[in-house]
């Protein structure tokens, strides 16, 4: 590009996040709507965290690993919830670039968090019914630190570099963000500059750290299955079950999501079905995690019962 080709183009300073569409009646709809969504979630979630510190007897990988799920969730939520509210209740849906790149680095970051999360978590299902003999000395605390510890760390440094790429794309116009957050693709469909690199390294990254959890988590699970079903007696199968139900509904409710919005191939057309499907882990997920958690879960309930 030359000096006066650069000269003639407008250099965007701000977004515009679109949203769910306008109008003062459906703004004032949207606002309580998602008000509620984020008191809920963030109430639900706190509550989880404080019972599991609180109570010894939950003192155990699995609810250690709940305790950093439902931490996740807050700051997943606190990400982009508040950011739409004040959109909504101030009608400016502006967004400086500089906002919407943070923003996007810590909601790419925390996906990826969330993806090694509920892949260790179905890692520590699956010793705790198949090999419930070695679990207490496998699954020790050392290695649940470390386990946690590798989530969150590997999570943050995986999206640095597709932050980095989308950043130093060019922005001359038009400004408006089809969708309700700064996501990769609709941010990037906004770039002036030559986006295929930047749209394939996103696909790739986005699947590298998707889809190995997902096979984990998978794999996991069909073992599970296969000696759960081995079991001879109903009850027995039921409580071995019930053991890891609650984190199979949050895994297919988020994988399904997420898959369908990164992994699987990106046209424009698919923008719109996209936004639908980011409701599922952006905002749904956060929400039902305590929920399916604290209503499915005998000692969870007894716990807050004594609470």
């Amino acid at each position: 590009m030359t000096k006066q080709e650069w000269k003639n183009r407008t250099v965007v300073t701000e977004f515009i996040l679109l949203g769910f569409g306008n109008g003062p009646e459906l703004d004032s709809l949207l606002f309580l709507m998602f008000l509620s969504i984020y008191i809920v979630t963030v109430t639900g979630n706190t509550l989880i965290v404080m019972l599991m510190v609180a109570n010894r007897r939950l003192h155990t990988p699995m609810y250690f690993f709940l305790c950093n799920l439902a931490c996740l969730e807050i700051c997943y939520s606190s990400n982009i919830l508040p950011r739409m509210l004040l959109s909504y209740l101030g009608g400016d849906r502006s967004i400086s670039v500089n906002e919407c790149f943070t923003q996007y680095y810590f909601f790419g970051c925390l996906a990826a968090v969330e993806c090694y999360l509920l892949a260790v978590m179905s890692y520590d299902r699956y010793l705790a019914v198949c090999e419930p003999l070695h679990y207490p000395s496998r699954m020790n605390r050392t290695l649940c630190l470390q386990l946690a510890a590798a989530s969150w760390i590997s999570g943050f440094l995986s999206n640095s570099v597709l932050t980095f790429l989308i950043s130093n794309l060019d922005f001359c116009g038009p400004n408006e963000i089809e969708h309700f957050f700064c996501d990769s693709f609709p941010v990037i469909k906004l770039s002036c500059s030559d986006t295929r690199v930047t749209g394939l390294v996103t696909s790739v990254v986005a699947g590298a750290c998707s889809l190995p959890p997902f096979l984990l988590t998978f794999s996991s699970y069909l073992y599970i299955i296969i000696t759960v079903m081995r079991i001879p007696s109903a009850t027995g199968r039921k409580k071995a079950f019930s053991t890891c139900s609650s984190h199979l509904i949050v895994v297919i409710l988020f994988y399904w999501s997420i898959l369908a919005v990164y992994v699987l191939p990106h046209r424009n057309s698919q923008i719109s079905p996209n936004k639908v499907f980011s409701i599922f882990y952006t905002i749904l997920t956060p929400l039902v995690n305590p929920l399916i958690y604290s209503l499915r879960n005998k000692e969870v309930k007894e716990a807050l019962r004594k609470e």
